[in-house]
């Protein structure tokens, strides 16, 4: 037991002689300094730009403070997790970049909606006790240190005869007193007892309160909360299906003009050269008519070479007709060019070209993402397939509409046999797929007997 209480009475006195004390109390000077510069920064330009923003004629610059505001908040957040991992070691990773997005209004929209920046201001706001604490440290420590050395100073500059000297004051903070009149040599040890007691205090509220500013820091300054963590991921998830809807909508034009069209100038040029082919043979043949017999035998030979010659030129043709062929319909599957006149008119494009008689009526307010009209293109193409091939169907109709905000409904119907089920591996399972990766919902009504009717829903933006 007794050498337990030594143990941790060591430890609480030699706290102040580690280097680890010296780096928190470096944390709490530059640490106080910042915080109490900018929780007056933030408020002076918080409060003027929400003052001024009351009148209508000063809203504009008003706004263009508080998003100064934000902005500041964002630098001192930054500052303060450096110093913290500079001087501390403790790592705490920045939140998500600002995204400014495109237009005067949409910047402004989004900083006003900058959430890691309004936590960063209430960080700012907070700090203000806590760099009075940490300051306060600093404080401690020193006049501790001064009070610690009272009985050398008494040594070296009070040590003498004659006269009558006035007592030195050791000044001791609060809570630990006051003011220590010193008047002897003797009467120093008190003051250097308590500047010791004063830097040990110090030593441990500066661990105490540096704590608490880095659960701070970590909460208010690092990584979002899990609510904007999952919007972050929806909105980097989104950034991604454009991205490779756009990259796709690249390839499809650079197959388009330029595979597609060298393909077609090859298939060209060997139909020319067959038929220049064919006219050497005519010339050839009214040569070999006018010849000499012993010119026969290799007027034979070279029309023998001639017809290897075509064949192997036919074939040439008939495999680029047929690469051209194939090569259309991948760029039709990467993106229909008949979407880049809307999604309802490349619908009833898909409709005519129908097997089953279908019909298609669409109410589209406001036009999908080109992402979005993609996916709602091949799905009515896949689901069209499936009533051609399974429902014995006799008609098909395709409605698209926006039933509420944000929101483009797709339902494909026929009037078949019925009993498609997106739980057996059929092609609807991997529509569903396809349509939740942008949060997509696809619903299958399809008792035995029929009708069928399959439901797609999507956002217009992913």
């Amino acid at each position: 037991m007794g050498a337990a209480i030594r143990r941790v009475a060591g430890t609480i006195v030699r706290a102040p002689l580690t280097g680890r004390n010296r780096r928190e109390l470096m944390y709490c000077g530059f640490g106080g300094v910042a915080g109490l510069a900018g929780f007056w920064i933030t408020v002076v330009l918080l409060l003027s730009g929400l003052t001024i923003s009351v009148s209508v004629i000063g809203t504009v610059f008003g706004l263009v403070l508080i998003t100064m505001t934000l902005r500041v908040s964002r630098r001192l957040g930054s500052l303060h997790r450096r110093l913290l991992k500079r001087m501390l070691g403790r790592q705490v990773e920045a939140p998500p970049p600002f995204q400014p997005g495109t237009g005067i209004l949409n910047r402004v929209d989004r900083r006003l909606r900058d959430r890691p920046a309004w936590r960063a201001v209430w960080y700012a706001l907070i700090k203000l006790p806590v760099s009075a604490v940490q300051l306060y440290t600093v404080m401690l420590t020193a006049f501790g240190l001064a009070d610690l050395a009272y009985p050398a100073i008494w040594l070296l500059f009070r040590n003498h005869h004659g006269g009558t000297l006035s007592p030195l004051v050791a000044v001791v903070p609060v809570p630990f007193g006051g003011n220590i009149r010193v008047g002897s040599w003797l009467g120093a040890f008190p003051a250097a007892l308590a500047g010791a007691a004063c830097v040990v205090a110090a030593a441990w509220l500066a661990r105490g309160i540096n704590a608490a500013d880095g659960r701070l820091v970590r909460g208010l300054l690092g990584p979002s909360s899990m609510a904007e963590r999952v919007s972050e991921l929806e909105r980097t998830r989104a950034l991604a299906v454009d991205d490779s809807a756009a990259a796709l909508r690249r390839v499809e034009r650079d197959l388009h003009d330029g595979a597609q069209m060298r393909l077609a100038a090859l298939a060209m040029n060997l139909g020319m050269a067959r038929e220049k082919l064919g006219d050497d043979d005519q010339a050839g043949d009214s040569a070999a008519d006018n010849s000499a017999a012993d010119n026969r035998a290799s007027d034979n030979r070279a029309s023998d070479n001639r017809a290897t010659v075509r064949e192997l030129i036919d074939a040439a043709q008939r495999n680029a007709v047929d690469a051209l062929a194939d090569l259309r319909d991948l760029a039709r599957g990467i993106h229909p060019p008949v979407l880049d006149n809307g999604l309802a008119s490349a619908l009833i494009t898909l409709a005519a070209s129908s097997a089953i008689p279908a019909t298609v009526s669409a109410d589209i307010g406001i036009r999908p993402a080109p992402a979005i009209e993609s996916i709602a293109y091949f799905c009515a193409a896949e689901l069209i397939a499936n009533a051609t091939k399974h429902s014995y169907a006799n008609q098909i109709k395709i409605n698209i509409h926006t039933e509420r905000a944000g929101v483009l409904v797709l339902e494909v119907s026929d009037d078949g046999i019925g009993g498609a089920d997106a739980g057996r591996g059929s092609g609807l399972s991997g529509l569903a797929q396809r349509v939740s990766t942008v949060d997509g919902r696809i619903n299958v009504s399809s008792p035995a007997g029929g009708p069928t009717m399959v439901t797609v829903e999507l956002p217009l933006r992913a």
